[in-house]
């Protein structure tokens, strides 16, 4: 079972924290969450974080006012230690410090058990503790926190079926035939540091956004 660490960065409950809390967790303004904040742009049933797959999945249970990871508005996302989710005029951040800190450790190529470059999917749980305080400073640059909201490439699920998989193949054939088309259209002057898109490739660059805005709205919206 996944247990989930919740501490309030802002908002009326500024301070509190809501430590290993086993799922799935709830968090809204009425009583009865897993999780009740004091903050009236929050809904009653806000969000919902949920274990599967061995992941922990955060839902916005159609809230009035949404809901956004690290700056993102979003309605399912795949929560990581370090993520900073806001809901009404609460921040909260998601993780102890522990479990920050192997993250920090893991995206700069540590081996917490033998020291060694890793990649990151060959994290072990049971490694030791280490230290947040000294993963925040280990680098020089003044932006080596954003490092945690760095958006890596994701896993595809698993388990799926003959027909989902044909159907998720179909999607990303299509995605990939797109992208491949805007970038051989790509203009790229001599002695410049800029590359050009006809006014008509720019226009397909938009379309192609927005289609893939109406994807992820549908994924969050199911009917």
């Amino acid at each position: 079972m996944g247990l989930v660490t919740l501490r309030v960065l802002d908002g009326a409950d500024r301070g509190r924290e809501f430590s290993e809390l086993p799922t799935p967790v709830s968090v809204g303004r009425e009583e009865g969450n897993s999780v009740q904040l004091n903050d009236e742009r929050v809904s009653r049933f806000h969000i919902k974080i949920q274990e599967d797959d061995d992941k922990l999945v955060l839902t916005d249970l159609e809230s009035t006012n949404g809901t956004k990871v690290n700056g993102e508005s979003v309605r399912l996302w795949v929560l990581r230690p370090g993520d900073v989710v806001m809901l009404g005029r609460t921040v909260l951040l998601y993780g102890s410090e522990e479990e920050i800190a192997r993250r920090l450790a893991i995206l700069r190529g540590v081996n917490l058990s033998e020291g060694i470059p890793l990649d990151a999917s060959e994290f072990d749980e049971d490694a030791p503790s280490v230290s947040l305080e000294f993963e925040l400073n280990w680098s020089e640059d003044p932006q080596a926190r954003t490092i945690l909201h760095t958006l890596l490439p994701p896993e595809l699920p698993n388990e799926l079926t003959p027909g989902q998989r044909a159907q998720l193949s179909e999607l990303l054939q299509y995605l990939h035939l797109r992208l491949r088309g805007l970038i051989q259209s790509v203009e790229m002057p001599r002695r410049s540091d800029r590359v050009g898109l006809s006014e008509r490739r720019w226009q397909d660059l938009l379309d192609l956004e927005l289609r893939l805005a109406r994807y992820l709205r549908s994924i969050g919206e199911p009917e």
